[in-house]
């Protein structure tokens, strides 16, 4: 038996895993990059949702937290104390920025907005208007994803930041982007292609605010695969990366980490077998049905498997091929396991695991410890 297997005897399944060691150990790095580059770290929390994990980053050096709700955006900053965020998801409706400058009407915090449309610009507009609060606006830029952004061969960040300087309550801070489309790619040197693309479409955008006669305080860019394959840094003045911290198969997948590095995983009891399959109490509500983020190639399942007391074996890998609500189907190799042992399963996406979890189970070397995961289901 295992340290680590002897230490979680007991446990109820599922459960949601983390190993502090490892935790902190991709805690350290991400800062270490930072440092080294000369960028500021601004970690998106919807990954862990933590207010312990959070903090553990601002001690370690991060300037401030990215958030993708207003109801994180909350949590962190009032329960939290974080004293800057970013709410990276661009937000149409002014009753939400109502609420959040209500929420944290005596909070001394920096607030950051995204936006991408004339319509983001007046909600907030007029929300910090009723309240006289001053509110950072960054733009978004879209680098390749084509999910939310403006056009960069288009002139509209430009039009953009011409309206928000003209708003009375709003300070233009910068460009904001997200090269998601890196979890699709299947090596790091595909990464980092992607990463050095949107770094020269921002500084590209960029020099035409500036052309424009707008300046441009800050480039911010993010996604975990991205930063870590990055060649160069020039011009960029923050990321945002935030699986990081847990890890996952889809950062495996493109080669920026290993299994290894996966500080969580999910607990489970095998509770049946067949002649295929290994069944076990871990379905769709615990690791969900997410096969992996913006086009990933080459998914197989919905996560990796391993016998608690071979865990990492690659003798004994399984691939969770199915899942129903409640249910989980592991595929047999050659190796039997008896009902009633326990797995721990390396999701293909670890952020909804966590969302969907009660609590974050902490693995250090003395034992068990339970932290809470204070912004779950906070999707607004």
């Amino acid at each position: 038996m295992t340290d680590v297997t002897a230490r979680i005897q007991g446990v109820e399944t599922p459960a949601t895993l983390i190993e502090l060691e490892k935790l902190e150990a991709n805690l350290k790095s991400m800062q270490r990059l930072a440092d080294t580059n000369g960028v500021a770290l601004r970690p998106h929390a919807k990954t862990h949702k933590s207010i312990e994990i959070g903090a553990r980053q601002i001690a370690l050096g991060a300037c401030g937290l990215t958030v993708a709700t207003i109801d994180e955006a909350i949590v962190f900053a009032r329960e939290g104390k974080v004293g800057s965020i970013t709410i990276s998801r661009p937000i149409v409706s002014q009753q939400k920025f109502e609420r959040l400058f209500a929420e944290l009407r005596i909070v001394e915090v920096d607030l950051r907005i995204v936006v991408d449309s004339d319509r983001g610009i007046a909600a907030v507009s007029a929300a910090a208007d009723k309240v006289g609060r001053q509110v950072g606006l960054f733009i978004k830029v879209d680098v390749g994803l084509h999910r939310c952004g403006v056009d960069p061969h288009s002139s509209q960040a430009l039009e953009l930041a011409r309206q928000i300087e003209r708003a009375p309550h709003l300070e233009f801070r910068g460009l904001l982007s997200h090269a998601g489309q890196a979890y699709a790619v299947t090596t790091r040197a595909e990464a980092g292609e992607i990463a050095e693309q949107e770094r020269l479409t921002m500084l590209q955008v960029r020099d035409q605010l500036v052309s424009g006669g707008i300046a441009v305080a800050e480039i911010s860019v993010g996604s975990t695969p991205t930063v870590l394959a990055a060649t160069s840094f020039e011009g960029v003045i923050e990321i945002r990366p935030g699986n990081y911290v847990f890890f996952d198969l889809l950062p495996a997948k493109v080669g920026v980490a290993s299994e290894a590095d996966a500080s969580l995983s999910v607990l489970a009891t095998v509770i049946g077998k067949n002649d295929e399959y290994f069944i076990t109490d871990a379905g769709s509500k615990t690791l969900t049905s997410d096969t992996g983020g913006h086009g990933m190639v080459g998914a197989q399942g919905f996560g990796v498997a391993y016998p608690t007391d071979r865990y990492l074996s690659a003798d004994h890998r399984m691939l969770v091929a199915g899942l129903s609500e409640e249910h989980g189907k592991l595929t047999r190799g050659d190796f039997d396991l008896e009902i009633g042992s326990t797995v721990r399963i390396i999701p293909n996406h670890s952020c909804p695991v966590v969302n969907l979890a009660r609590e974050l189970l902490i693995l250090d070397e003395t034992g068990l410890q339970s932290w809470p995961i204070d912004a779950a289901c906070s999707s607004r």
